[in-house]
């Protein structure tokens, strides 16, 4: 990638890289989007949110002021997300076409949003058994007329983009990922990022390169890949096999926000500076931090140690921090635990 025309346009929103942070459930929150973006991810997307959660709090007398609600913050826009996409999941077209509405005019209870959703998409890869047990998420794969109706639903609902988040395919013997893409597409649908891999297939390691490959071949709008990219390499060879308009991370970001800085630097031809110890360390202490004083000591320093562990993880001693970490009983003692661990691998 030599000139500085976009990679991907999605709506209004262009991406010099096409580099997206995937909607990750109990990770891809505030503080990790924000640490992502800082690194070189132009785009990202929410937890999921439950389009039927959303709608009902709304209606209840309880949470109408938002005091109660657990789903407004997963949906909040922060000024320094954007561009962000909001991402639901439900099998109802109605509490999708109404939860859609909610989030476009920041009408639902709760809301804090500091800006507007770049686009609503689409959940129809979680592969979860309490997701699919109610039909959502990669369960949809296997009604494709249904699926349709619900982007159907959605893109007549609001003015904003809606994208969808498929599989390949519910299993190896029901991969259907082109007919679903395209009957998404009639639908309305502005992007389809493929997960390569099934839901029979959860997140256990190989993805189908040449069934998003087939996807992109099939569509005219936007296809983003997605699935085992932990390196530049990795990405280009997703982008170089499959031809998609853009890269969605997930795991691979966990712990190495620089995954995005790296795959830009390969993609415009740069050399590339992988952190240095110090500089992993420092940045896994600030994410705990920043979780801590963004949802409170109770939950945030419980969230956070997943976190850290995924920073530390591979280096010398990590195994008996994680351990004190865990154990930890407060948030200052989990702090000062790894500001030790820090200490310990100065040069």
């Amino acid at each position: 990638m030599n000139d500085h025309s976009p990679r991907l346009a999605i709506g209004s929103i262009s991406l010099r890289h096409g580099l997206m942070l995937a909607p990750l459930a109990g990770v891809s929150d505030h503080p990790f989007r924000a640490i992502c973006r800082r690194y070189g991810a132009e785009y990202t997307v929410s937890e999921m949110v439950s389009a039927q959660s959303l709608c009902y709090e709304r209606r209840s007398k309880k949470v109408s002021t938002g005091e109660h609600s657990r789903t407004a913050p997963l949906a909040c826009v922060h000024a320094d997300d954007v561009p962000m996409a909001v991402q639901l999941f439900g099998n109802d077209p109605d509490f999708l076409a109404e939860a859609a509405r909610m989030i476009e005019d920041g009408s639902y209870a709760g809301c804090r949003s500091e800006a507007a959703p770049a686009a609503i998409d689409l959940n129809m890869g979680c592969p979860v058994p309490k997701i699919v047990s109610n039909g959502e998420g990669s369960a949809l794969l296997r009604d494709p007329a249904h699926a349709a109706s619900l982007v159907r639903a959605m893109t007549r609902a609001v003015r904003l983009p809606v994208t969808v988040k498929i599989r390949i395919g519910w299993d190896e013997q029901s991969i259907n990922a082109t007919e679903v893409a395209r009957r998404l597409e009639d639908a309305g649908a502005a992007a389809i990022c493929v997960h390569g891999r099934t839901r029979a297939q959860m997140y256990r390691p190989g993805v189908s390169l040449e069934q998003i490959a087939a996807v992109k071949a099939a569509l005219s709008i936007p296809v983003i890949g997605n699935g085992d990219i932990y390196t530049a390499a990795d990405a280009q060879r997703m982008l170089d096999v499959t031809g998609c308009d853009g890269l969605m991370i997930a795991r691979g970001a966990m712990g190495n926000p620089w995954l995005f800085s790296e795959i830009a630097a390969a993609l415009d031809g740069r050399s590339y500076t992988p952190p240095t110890l110090r500089e992993r360390l420092t940045l896994a202490r600030e994410h705990m931090v920043a979780m801590i004083e963004e949802k409170g000591e109770r939950v945030g320093f419980a969230e956070s140690k997943k976190q850290v562990a995924w920073y530390i993880h591979g280096i010398s001693g990590a195994a008996a921090a994680r351990s004190a970490l865990m154990a930890a009983t407060c948030a200052a003692e989990a702090v000062e635990l790894l500001d030790r661990f820090i200490q310990s691998h100065e040069d």
